[in-house]
């Protein structure tokens, strides 16, 4: 009996300390499940902001990337501190560079769009991207579908026209199902699944796909140790052909 119990503790022991050391590789993204699913896509790319502090273009650009998608603006008035420097930065390697804005519950389509006419240069190799996600109080209280419709109609309508190609839609599992789900079917879907494999309820064609948010690249020292990493569905060239 005492023989068994012992050896019920060393296996016990045993298998705690394995998951131990692989809840610590998976936090730290020495392994990321996303990772794995998204090994049969060639062409990738990082999403960028200020939380990665300083950028190196010359040495992120060499990472094996294609694409790079830049903070650029939020709701109506809040430009990103980095954005400027990111994009000039940027255009100066041979990535496909676009702008993304983070949407806004409180201010209006319209002044939203004119916020993002007035900061982003034209000549983008990538269309414009829009993300959709709940913050703050909207985590609980997300708002109606009409409320973001009398938001999202005029901010897509408004940067098309501008810009010359649908913007990109970036969405959270949740802000998809509830606000884009069969819906805005003329725009490019960017959907994050940073566990298992990308895949839309109603059955849509993703384009892009956020499949890690715990990658070390180098070329960037910010308060966020980590970057976003992103598959294309498609070729380089079809990626380039989004922006017209």
């Amino acid at each position: 009996m005492r023989r068994r119990t012992a050896r019920l503790i060393v296996i016990l022991t045993g298998v705690f300390a394995t998951l131990g050391i692989l809840a610590a590789l998976l936090a730290t993204g020495v392994i990321w499940p996303g990772r794995i699913f998204a090994a049969g896509y060639s062409v990738r790319g990082v999403d960028i902001s200020s939380y990665q502090g300083d950028v190196d273009w010359s040495v992120l650009s060499s990472e094996d990337i294609d694409f790079a998608y830049i903070k650029a603006t939020e709701g109506s008035s809040s430009v990103d501190s980095q954005f400027l420097r990111n994009w000039e930065g940027a255009a100066q390697t041979d990535l496909l560079i676009g702008a993304y804005h983070f949407v806004s519950f409180d201010s209006s389509g319209e002044s939203q769009a004119a916020h993002v006419i007035d900061t982003v240069p034209d000549g983008a190799t990538l269309p414009i991207a829009l993300d959709l996600e709940y913050y703050g109080e909207y985590f609980r209280h997300p708002p109606a579908s009409e409320e973001v419709d009398a938001i999202l109609v005029p901010l897509l309508a408004k940067l098309e026209e501008h810009y010359g190609a649908p913007p990109v839609i970036y969405a959270t599992p949740e802000a998809y199902d509830r606000y884009l789900s069969g819906r805005y079917k003329d725009y490019p879907i960017w959907i994050r699944s940073i566990v298992l494999p990308a895949r839309l309820e109603d059955g849509r064609e993703w384009t892009l796909w956020q499949y890690s948010n715990r990658d070390r690249l180098d070329g960037y020292v910010g308060v966020e140790h980590y970057i976003d990493m992103n598959a294309f569905n498609g070729t380089r060239e079809q990626l380039a052909s989004l922006a017209g």
